[in-house]
């Protein structure tokens, strides 16, 4: 049998650890850990994941701060916001929802962002720490922190002589994803668009990580057989069987048919979606300890 991962239940779970290390963080250090999150302009999604973020922060007990700025924002107002929250002692988390509108430069604002309160993990400095094997100080992108808790949870924490295949190179996840995965000791191959017979190269993973933005890419002779296969991709289709002009989300693998040769098969949606705004919250409460002086709780 097929074990199809519950994203919805791990990212509680993770929840729940924030919630009480929040807790004890509060009553040990009298710190509140505190959660800003920036949303320029008016993009329906944008507001809707932001609003989300923000709700969670105040379930988890964080103080929860949320600017929201016009379109017609300038590069140095977005600047100077983010200038007084990396100065305010109160806020451990800083978050700027991407993408933002046309006219701003979005990269010079998350490398202004200090990576201790970079709890999007995208900084230069946290991504150096993670290529240079340092989990102890730096933060991760919380994506593939999220797809990584499902591979510990199923794996153990030691990956050893397992062969591990990302499909995808973005900075935001693939590369993140890989050095986690060799963090782990797992043999990585990075692959994407570009390699040569990429179903062969899958063919040979134990864990199968998709993230290429290509709905249904990942067919289920892709697949060896007794795999992990972590889906990443969000992807929007048409659904003709729902009525005219409906959609649903796929993923980036072919569901039905691959978790017919998989072990274990994260689902679309409600696998690794979940995970990014738990794992949002658990590099909050981690910045937050560390900021007291506190050792942090494990994810």
């Amino acid at each position: 049998m097929t074990t199809v991962i519950d994203g919805k239940q791990v990212a509680a779970s993770i929840i729940e650890t924030v919630k009480m290390a929040a807790a004890s963080l509060e009553k040990q250090s009298g710190v509140k850990a505190g959660l800003a999150v920036v949303i320029v302009g008016d993009d329906p999604a944008s507001h809707a994941y932001v609003n989300a973020k923000s709700k969670m922060a105040k379930q988890c007990g964080f103080k929860s701060v949320q600017h929201t700025l016009s379109a017609e924002t300038t590069q140095q107002e977005l600047a100077a916001l983010v200038s007084s929250l990396n100065a305010d002692p109160s806020i451990h988390g800083i978050l700027v929802q991407l993408p933002l509108p046309k006219h701003l430069n979005s990269d010079p604002i998350i490398q202004s962002i200090l990576p201790e309160k970079d709890v999007d993990g995208l900084h230069v400095v946290n991504a150096g720490k993670l290529a240079t094997g340092d989990l102890e100080t730096g933060l991760v992108s919380c994506t593939p922190a999220g797809a990584m808790v499902f591979v510990r949870r199923m794996h153990g924490e030691d990956l050893s002589g397992l062969s591990a295949v990302v499909i995808g190179r973005s900075n935001l996840f693939g590369k993140p994803m890989a050095q986690l995965l060799l963090n782990a000791n797992a043999t990585v191959t990075i692959a994407h668009s570009r390699t040569k017979d990429l179903p062969a190269v899958c063919r040979n993973a134990d864990i199968l990580v998709a993230a290429v933005g290509r709905p249904q890419m990942v067919k289920a002779d892709w697949v060896k057989p007794g795999a992990t296969v972590i889906d990443v991709g969000i992807n929007r289709i048409a659904a003709p069987e729902r009525g005219e002009g409906k959609t649903r989300l796929v993923g980036d693998v072919a569901f039905e048919e691959a978790s017919n040769v998989a072990a274990v098969i994260t689902p679309v949606p409600g696998g690794v979606g979940p995970m990014t705004i738990a794992m949002l919250m658990a590099n909050t409460v981690i910045a937050g300890h560390r900021a007291a002086g506190q050792t942090p709780p494990k994810f």
